[in-house]
């Protein structure tokens, strides 16, 4: 099994409410610091992408 290095979201405040990010081959896994090895939410590179824009209020339509 590959072992996964979290990076924290650069904008993650002080506590423990941060999401952190790894990748690994073909995906993006997504965790929370309250418990990073609870719920794991894994997408794809181009999934994950729709998701950062979506949240960053952009639009992805051609």
């Amino acid at each position: 099994m590959t072992r996964l290095t979290w990076q924290k979201s650069s904008h993650c405040a002080q506590g423990d409410s941060c999401v952190h990010v790894a990748t690994a081959t073909g995906t993006i896994h997504l965790t929370e610091s309250s418990d990073p090895t609870g719920a794991i939410l894994k997408a794809v590179p181009a999934s994950f992408g729709a998701l950062l824009s979506v949240l960053k209020g952009e639009s992805r339509r051609g």
